[in-house]
């Protein structure tokens, strides 16, 4: 069967169907989430899309993210090993095509109609990688990202042979049990520890309110949100990007009702927040921020989890994807690990050889504990 591709470089130039076949299963593929990244991108990044067709038939699509790494600092902290790895990723890496989304952990790169083969979808997409390089730019590095151990017997043949498998952290999901008809049953399915520790934590949010941001308080609070969630990616030890002031703004006038924000008042004053994407099902932690000289005495981010929790049991909600990050205190809450994979090519021959080394001396594994709450 002869596929083709087309390659659009603006959510307004997508097919007409493109929701109906390719966003239907995921809320991260839509037109409303396109048009929300395109207003509100981080200065280093870059979106195209891909459709693919059966003779005039849609029956898939792909995101592909292309991300400027030369004026980014990347590694954050103020250390003399943090500058020697920004010093050697510009080198190695001045810009990178991601298939995929690197705002998001998970697969929310490609959709296929269930009528293509998975082989015959690989194959297309390494066809349309190919060409996008062609098209918007050779890149220092590619990546396909986030797919769970079941897929890695797909990327067996000949197209992604000089591709580096890599595993960094897992993806940590809680999955919400049907006989938790409220927090409290949540609550005591936990052993005493942690049942004992959660509670105290809420107590520690004594003085502080909290309530559902509308998107006039988005606009309010927006300068402030950019401060408290630079508070959270700054201190992170590696970052791709950041996001502009807007982004909240633009992602809730795209997304509606399918993008939560919470917000944390201590005497008026906005001092944490969480955002959250519904997706089917499923929901999708997203960017949170917090005052730092408050998280630790209020148990700031220990009690949005909690407050998560607390909003997918209430809404009905299958699952919650956490992320690779915090590994540990989510572990506490009762998200378990799922391992993923990604692949990595460098277009330099002589560099892709030598790339398992260079990406695990940048990436050294992260030592955690994983918690058992539960009974």
């Amino acid at each position: 069967m002869a596929y083709t591709f087309a390659i659009y470089q603006s959510f307004e130039d997508l097919p007409s169907q493109w929701d109906d076949v390719v966003g239907r299963q995921n809320i991260m593929l839509t037109k409303n989430y396109f048009c929300s990244l395109e207003s509100s991108l981080p200065d280093n990044m870059k979106c195209f899309y891909v459709g693919f067709f059966n003779a005039e038939e849609l029956v898939g699509g792909a995101l592909f993210q292309f991300l400027n790494f030369i004026q980014h600092k990347t590694f954050q902290k103020d250390e003399v090993l943090c500058n020697f790895k920004n010093f050697i990723t510009r080198k190695l890496s001045r810009n990178v095509m991601i298939l995929g989304n690197n705002m998001l952990t998970g697969q929310n790169g490609f959709y296929f109609d269930q009528i293509i083969a998975v082989r015959d979808a690989l194959d297309l997409l390494s066809q349309s990688a190919y060409a996008l390089q062609k098209k918007a730019g050779k890149t220092s590095l590619i990546i396909y990202k986030d797919y769970q151990k079941s897929f890695k017997q797909y990327f067996q043949n000949k197209n992604f042979k000089n591709y580096y498998k890599f595993s960094v952290q897992p993806n940590m999901i809680l999955e919400i049990k049907s006989h938790w008809e409220n927090f409290d049953d949540y609550l005591n399915a936990f052993s005493t520890k942690y049942r004992t520790r959660a509670k105290s934590a809420k107590k520690k949010l004594a003085g502080i309110e909290k309530s559902e941001m509308s998107l006039d308080d988005l606009k309010i609070y927006q300068k402030t949100m950019n401060v408290l969630y630079q508070n959270v990616a700054e201190n992170a030890p590696f970052n791709t990007f950041f996001l502009p002031e807007n982004h909240f703004v633009s992602m809730k006038e795209c997304l509606k009702e399918n993008l939560k924000v919470f917000g944390y008042y201590l005497n008026e004053k906005l001092i944490g927040f969480y955002t959250l994407i519904l997706n089917k099902s499923d929901i999708d932690t997203y960017f949170l921020g917090y005052d730092k000289d408050l998280q630790k005495e209020k148990q700031i981010y220990l009690n949005m989890l909690l407050d998560m929790v607390e909003f997918g049991i209430k809404e009905k909600f299958g699952r919650i994807i956490f992320g690779r990050t915090a590994l540990e205190i989510k572990s506490t809450i009762g998200a378990e690990p799922v391992e993923i994979f990604g692949l990595i090519k460098h277009n330099n021959l002589l560099i892709n050889q030598l790339m398992e080394r260079i990406f695990t001396s940048l990436n050294p594994v992260v030592e955690w504990i994983q918690r058992k709450p539960f009974k």
